[in-house]
């Protein structure tokens, strides 16, 4: 995925528009406020991809930022998972919302599997350990 991007290369829509493309293929050049009015734009144009969202990955570690980097990539894979899993898994990372560390695993086992959304899963494990660890699966509210 790498294109040896450096910090150099921050903002992407600046620097290397020829980079970012929506999620039908259409670059950033192309959308102007004539394809707009004309109806050439659909909103998959608009959302960010995870391609695009590696690069700034990317960027993040070139600028000695990991966590910033490991963010994007988290954020990278959730394009491709369903807005009500996301808002389910978000649900259920809220202190208190899990029954038990079990809850989290499944999460984890399903993003996984069906969305190979490898990095958000070991992110749900890891929330599954320290929730468990810090007592946060009893409802507290």
């Amino acid at each position: 995925m790498s294109d040896n991007l450096t910090i150099e290369d921050y903002p992407l829509s600046e620097k290397r528009p020829e980079l970012i493309a929506g999620q039908r293929g259409k670059k950033l050049s192309d959308i102007t406020l004539d394809t707009l009015v004309s109806g050439e734009v659909q909103m998959e144009d608009l959302r960010i991809t995870s391609q695009a969202l590696h690069y700034q990955a990317e960027i993040a570690r070139a600028a000695g930022r990991p966590t910033l980097a490991e963010n994007f990539e988290r954020g990278a894979e959730l394009v491709g998972v369903p807005e009500e899993v996301i808002m389910q898994v978000y649900e259920l990372l809220r202190p208190g919302r899990a029954a038990d560390k079990s809850v989290l695993i499944e999460a984890a086992k399903l993003l996984r599997r069906d969305y190979g959304a490898a990095k958000l899963a070991d992110f749900m494990e890891e929330a599954a350990e320290v929730y468990e660890r810090r007592g946060l699966f009893t409802y507290r509210f």
